[in-house]
């Protein structure tokens, strides 16, 4: 008997009979072999071209597909090369971290790239001035305009400090007048922050046809940490750390209590990698979203 190529099996599964499957679909389908146990913890996946082979996609679809698990922390060392590996089981891994935490500046670009591989992508982020989020945002830009990338929407909700409130950092050690001069360099750097992330995302607007909103709230403290929630299945957390330093604004020298967002180590909590941590991510999507319906406020980035 002649078996037609288009139904042939593939690993003891028929090729889909529809011309095409979108990424979500083939994530779909991989999530559910990986939580049945067919695809077991620490087991290599079928190459990408096999994948591709079998669902009747792109590679590139494929690629998409592995980094919305890699995103959900079931799948590790997703590259262009070697096949991805599927992750422990939740169940029995370690209570300690998946990776040791990096700096922010390092940290999180790799993490948005990745959940940008999601269809519909969504960001929460509480922070002092957003600058560490415009700065990694750039990296998922990077590969949706050279097409890599493609989700269909991208939701991104910003908590930051409001501008009337006594900040705790930035602030001058001593002087009034010092302090009045070290506030207004924070609010500048908020708002440009904000401006150029809110224009950036929203282009994509024109650009790919992507359905982005960009929205922004004032807390009405100076928050301790900051906090980047992903795609609501992962958690992305570090403290500010104030320490005394010099600063300089226009021509003048000031000693201020300040952090260093970019510095501050990121610690990553993933749904898939433990009771403990799909905790914590539940518990901080709940936070944020306590803050954004009741204590903040409208946020307006004026020049």
């Amino acid at each position: 008997m002649v078996v037609d190529p288009e139904y042939a099996p593939v690993n003891g599964r028929k090729r889909s009979q529809r011309p095409q499957r979108t990424h979500r679909e083939v994530a779909d389908e991989l999530r559910a072999r990986i939580r049945s146990g067919e695809l077991s913890p620490g087991r290599r996946m079928p190459t990408q071209a096999r994948l591709a082979e079998e669902f009747g996609v792109e590679r590139g679809t494929v690629r998409q597909a592995l980094r919305i698990l890699q995103s959900e922390r079931l799948l590790s060392n997703v590259s262009k090369g070697a096949p991805a590996t599927v992750a422990v089981d939740p169940d029995s891994a370690p209570t300690g971290p998946v990776a040791p935490p990096r700096p922010t500046t390092a940290a999180l670009a790799p993490r948005l790239a990745a959940a940008f591989a999601a269809e519909r992508v969504g960001i929460d982020a509480v922070c002092l001035t957003a600058m560490s989020l415009t700065l990694a945002v750039g990296e998922p830009l990077r590969q949706i305009h050279a097409g890599r990338l493609k989700p269909a929407k991208v939701d991104v909700r910003v908590l930051l400090p409001g501008r009337d409130i006594d900040l705790a950092f930035p602030v001058a050690v001593e002087g009034r007048d010092d302090g009045h001069a070290v506030h207004e360099r924070w609010l500048q750097m908020r708002n440009a922050q904000g401006q150029v992330l809110r224009h950036n995302l929203l282009a994509l607007r024109a650009t790919h046809g992507i359905d982005v909103r960009v929205s922004f709230r004032a807390l009405p403290f100076t928050p301790p940490v900051k906090l980047y929630l992903l795609n609501g299945t992962e958690a992305l957390f570090a403290y500010y750390t104030p320490t005394r330093s010099e600063t300089q604004i226009g021509q003048e020298h000031f000693q201020t209590y300040d952090a260093q967002g970019g510095r501050s180590l990121l610690f990553a909590f993933g749904q898939g990698t433990g009771t403990r941590d799909a905790t914590f991510v539940e518990q901080s999507r709940l936070w944020f979203d306590a803050l954004w319906g009741t204590i903040s406020s409208e946020l307006v980035l004026t020049d």
